[in-house]
């Protein structure tokens, strides 16, 4: 592991410049700014060789396993507009675009 700070540098240097605070990536599916939970999504899923993640909220996470099978997002892939053109998600994302980016709720599981 690699040394954060140098053998023979002191810590209490002041000249050092602050880091910028980091801005919050924006939700993959529904574009508003992510809060303090990020969770890092596949569009295609692991199981189906999918190695791109993308950030998004939780709950935009559940809409779309709540939706889709893995089957299906694999068909979908990296295609955001393809699945806003399910009336659900579609549903969805202009209800939660009010919402605080933390915000959560309860939704319904998956129709089998």
């Amino acid at each position: 592991m690699a040394r954060k700070h140098s053998k023979y540098d002191s810590y209490d240097d002041t000249d050092r410049e602050e880091a910028a605070p980091a801005v919050a990536p924006t939700c993959w599916l529904c574009g508003r700014p992510t809060g303090t939970t990020i969770v890092w999504h596949h569009p295609v899923p692991k199981s189906r060789g999918g190695r791109d993640v993308v950030p998004m909220h939780p709950i935009c996470q559940q809409t779309l396993i709540a939706n889709f099978t893995n089957s299906e997002l694999q068909r979908h892939g990296m295609d955001v507009q393809g699945l806003l053109d399910n009336p659900a998600v579609r549903k969805f994302v202009d209800w939660v675009a009010k919402k605080e980016p933390d915000f959560t709720a309860t939704l319904t599981k998956k129709q089998r």
